[in-house]
């Protein structure tokens, strides 16, 4: 490894990779990042430091991000061969990140001969930060934080609850740095964090969310295994009779019956100017979807809405949740407020366009955002907070901070992500409802969707390419947690109590 630290470097990050769904291997990941440190201390200068740090960023998020190259699959305007290119491009910017982690412990922590405690610490402070930053920088992309690593061991993943995701990610970093001392005989690190992860993880025998209460409304989450290729203007009868088949009858029990993103291609609102509409009416749509359903039933479904100018010319979309009721009324709308920069517009058009870039989700105009985390109230139900596929993945801002909601629906389209991208998205949905202590329903074309208790236990699943539905009394919601009440300064906090601990013990030493 010392004779090739590069590449020790960058096989190190690839197999950190293998802790993340879907091989959840997590132990490798601990290992892998114990490793890492040990090469980012042995640097012999703070270039050679930031270059170990950027060398196993990029295996790591190479492998981590393979499913980003599938997105390109669907997309007309661009060769699918861009996306092996897309994904090492990406995985080359977010290599910086760790970079900066491994530069910051080796500039203000490093020791000659072995690390320490001191290291380990600072070293865990730094990728909190940049964590959070890679989070937060040019919209952000807070895609498979460390912490999700500890999902297989949900005690230790129920600490985001008081702590948060990223502070969790730097708990990980003391975990894997505790495995460091222990190769270096140095044990006062190890004697502290590993009983303390293992109590964690023993906690969860007793920290499971209590179940429903009898007569509580059920949810119904229907998954028509509907792929990206399948959702074509021609395509629209044959994917709403697959949506019709699974969506059941209503009962005496009122029901909550959630759809997927993407999936209803015509319009549902009412006021369009004539030629939107070509041969669909909203009314006969919501009419037929409205049979479906029970007298108290809600029907909950992704769609489009479209702006217009004072000419009554399109000048914008909205990516949106509708809610429908027996009668055929729409009783409210959500629109997304989180877009996906190259998903779901284009970022400097007069720049990329010419190249011959284009978004990856089909058709010429850009979507708009909405206003941020908001819910829905529907009597029978309370209120029902909305995020939209690629929302639900950021920490801290999923849930209307002045209206805390019952529940979280997150309808998603993941059939453009691969294999891998979908176990990843229902591990982050996961970490979602441990952090607020609120139960998440996923509603997905081609899987992974699913109920979540508000602990972060999965109550019931249809399995991805697989055509199907869940129907389930609406899981109980948590008080609020200490992360949901404080938010991302835990973070901060966090790091701060380790740069304290650091240099505690760097003055005790000396």
């Amino acid at each position: 490894m010392n004779r090739y630290p590069a590449l020790a470097c960058l096989v190190l990050g690839a197999i950190a990779a293998t802790g993340f769904a879907p091989l959840d291997l997590w132990p490798l990941t601990l290992v892998a990042f114990a490793l890492w440190m040990k090469l980012v201390h042995d640097a012999p200068t703070l270039r050679g430091a930031l270059w170990r740090g950027w060398v196993f960023g990029v295996g790591h998020f190479t492998v981590n991000n393979n499913w980003f190259k599938h997105a390109f699959d669907f997309q007309d305007a661009m060769p699918p061969v861009l996306g092996y290119f897309a994904a090492v491009g990406l995985a080359l910017y977010l290599a910086l990140f760790p970079m900066l982690a491994a530069g910051l412990a080796w500039r203000t922590a490093r020791r000659p001969v072995t690390p320490d405690a001191t290291f380990v610490l600072v070293f865990a402070a730094a990728w909190i930060a940049t964590e959070w930053l890679r989070a937060t920088l040019f919209t952000g992309y807070a895609w498979d934080p460390l912490s999700v690593v500890w999902l297989p061991a949900i005690g230790i993943a129920r600490l985001s609850a008081w702590i948060g995701t990223y502070a969790l990610s730097g708990v990980t970093i003391l975990a894997a740095g505790a495995l460091l001392m222990l190769a270096v005989r140095r044990w006062t690190l190890p004697a502290i964090a590993i009983p303390a992860l293992a109590l964690a993880a023993i906690s969860a025998l007793w920290t499971n969310a209590p179940p429903p209460a009898p007569g509580t409304p059920l949810v119904r989450v229907v998954q028509p295994d509907i792929g990206q290729e399948d959702r074509n203007e021609s395509d629209g009868e044959r994917v709403l009779s697959a949506l019709e088949k699974l969506s059941g009858q209503g009962g005496a029990t009122p029901r909550l019956v959630v759809w997927p993103e993407g999936v209803v291609r015509d319009y549902l609102e009412d006021g369009y100017p004539f030629y939107a509409y070509g041969w669909s009416s909203p009314l006969y749509l919501r009419r037929r979807i409205a049979r479906l359903l029970g007298p108290e039933d809600i029907l909950l479904t992704g769609g489009t809405a479209l702006e217009f100018d004072g000419q009554d010319r399109i000048s914008g979309a909205a990516n949106s949740v509708f809610a429908l009721d027996s009668q055929a009324r729409l009783r409210g709308r959500y629109d997304k407020a989180h877009l996906v920069p190259f998903g779901e517009y284009l970022p400097l058009p007069w720049l990329l366009k010419p190249l011959g870039l284009a978004r990856l989700v089909p058709g010429d105009i850009d979507f708009t955002s909405g206003k941020g985390p908001a819910n829905l109230a529907f009597p029978g139900f309370g209120s029902i907070g909305m995020q939209i596929c690629y929302e639900i993945i950021f920490s801290g801002h999923t849930v209307d901070p002045n209206h805390r909601p019952r529940l979280i629906f997150n309808p998603s389209s993941d059939a453009w992500f691969g294999k891998w991208g979908p176990p990843q998205h229902l591990a982050q949905a996961r970490m979602r409802a441990i952090e607020e202590g609120l139960p998440i329903v996923r509603a997905t074309p081609t899987g992974i969707s699913a109920i979540i208790a508000a602990d972060g236990r999965l109550v019931a699943t249809v399995p991805h390419e697989t055509a199907g539905a869940i129907e389930q009394p609406m899981p109980s919601a948590l008080p609020p947690t200490l992360f949901s009440r404080v938010g991302n300064a835990m973070a901060a906090i966090v790091a701060g109590l380790m740069l304290a601990s650091a240099v505690a013990l760097r003055r005790r030493q000396r």
